[in-house]
């Protein structure tokens, strides 16, 4: 009983409306988000996507690694929760019932809820009785995230999970996104955007693999010439609005919206900022409290693109704020709708398909930049 997931027009952001009456589809019919679409071909992208600069805003835990400092789990505990919020199911005169086997970002039928929405973090989620179907996956994809055989344990790529078991730190898709990027010739840049606490190790870990070619699978990126700000940033946000510093950089809210948006802009190679967790939290983890984005859909030379593994189509349950410039050159914005920018400048990260496929976020920035690209025509 799945039920179609809408996209909405960025034409319509343009037009500033606040209701979405179209539905983004490709020449079949279907939708073409990147978290439902199985099997989905990478192409070279046309010179005309090329052009346009991509910012890439991504998130770290659950989306390019799996654990989390703050909550303290390890691989396997992350991907063990992680599950219990792609899987779906009700209560049926006070019994659960799941009502599909797959995992999916959005729900198969109306009325069903993730596991997780109801019964918030399980310990061992897929040892419970309700969760032990989902036991499988978990292996299955464990074993996809493991340390390369007969290469050593690095002290900053791997990690020793819970069971005793070598695995890949940072997931092997983020890197092979660097290499396909920089193979086509985009100009591109990465900020790192996280509540937690991993920003310094992980930058120190890149400016390493990218300078030394450390990393097993992927020893040529130091060809790529990629340039990273080891230096962890800092975003905050209060009701005068929001604002950023980095080491001597500073854009206070007083500089205004758009100060903020030509400076994410202008960004060159990878860093990254700690967002305001206790604003998000403040807001009641809604989508006015979440990691600002700034849209300009009349800026034809740069597109911002946020991926997240908590990105959702419910704005009382969502992490990113996007904000969307009125017209052309202007400084006022407005909050835009997750649904309105979904898998165009918003991406809902699929943990599952992360690890099993490398090319899964190559994919994700070549949809977001056709359906951008298809909307702007309109």
């Amino acid at each position: 009983c799945m039920y179609d997931s809408q996209l909405a027009s960025l034409r319509s952001v343009m037009l500033g409306a606040e209701q979405m009456g179209e539905v983004m589809k490709n020449s079949t019919g279907e939708r073409t988000g990147p978290g439902e679409t199985e099997d989905q071909q990478v192409s070279f992208p046309c010179p005309s996507l090329l052009r346009r600069k991509v910012v890439l805003h991504m998130d770290l835990n659950n989306t390019i690694l799996v654990s989390d400092s703050v909550t303290k789990q390890g691989t396997v505990a992350a991907l063990d929760c992680f599950l219990s919020t792609v899987t779906w199911g009700r209560l049926r005169q006070g019994k659960w019932e799941w009502m599909s086997d797959s995992p999916s970002l959005l729900p198969p039928c109306e009325g069903t809820v993730s596991y997780y929405s109801q019964f918030g973090r399980v310990a061992n989620f897929t040892k419970t009785p309700a969760g032990r179907r989902f036991r499988g996956l978990l292996e299955e994809h464990l074993a996809m995230l493991r340390w390369p055989a007969g290469h050593k344990e690095d002290r900053d790529l791997s990690v020793r999970g819970e069971d005793g078991q070598l695995y890949h730190w940072i997931l092997p898709s983020f890197f092979q996104l660097l290499q396909d990027l920089g193979s086509q010739g985009r100009e591109f840049a990465i900020l790192f955007r996280t509540f937690g606490t991993d920003l310094p190790r992980l930058l120190g870990t890149l400016q390493r693999v990218l300078t030394q070619g450390c990393h097993p699978l992927f020893p040529d990126l130091p060809a790529l010439k990629l340039s990273i700000n080891v230096v962890p940033g800092r975003i905050r946000r209060s009701r005068k609005g929001t604002s950023l510093s980095r080491a001597e950089e500073h854009v206070s809210y007083q500089d205004g919206e758009r100060s903020l948006y030509q400076y994410f802009s202008s960004v060159q190679g990878l860093g990254g900022f700690q967002d305001h967790f206790d604003w998000w939290a403040r807001n009641t983890y809604s989508i006015l409290g979440g990691k600002p984005l700034l849209v300009d859909p009349y800026d034809h030379r740069v597109q911002h693109i946020f991926i997240d593994d908590n990105i959702r189509q419910d704005d009382k349950d969502t992490i990113v704020h996007p904000k969307v410039f009125l017209e052309p050159g202007a400084t006022q914005t407005r909050t835009a709708s997750t649904l309105e920018l979904y898998d165009i400048c918003l991406v809902q990260n699929h943990l599952l398909k992360a690890i099993s496929d490398h090319s899964y976020f190559t994919q994700c920035v070549q949809i977001c930049l056709e359906n951008y690209e298809t909307n702007l025509m309109q």
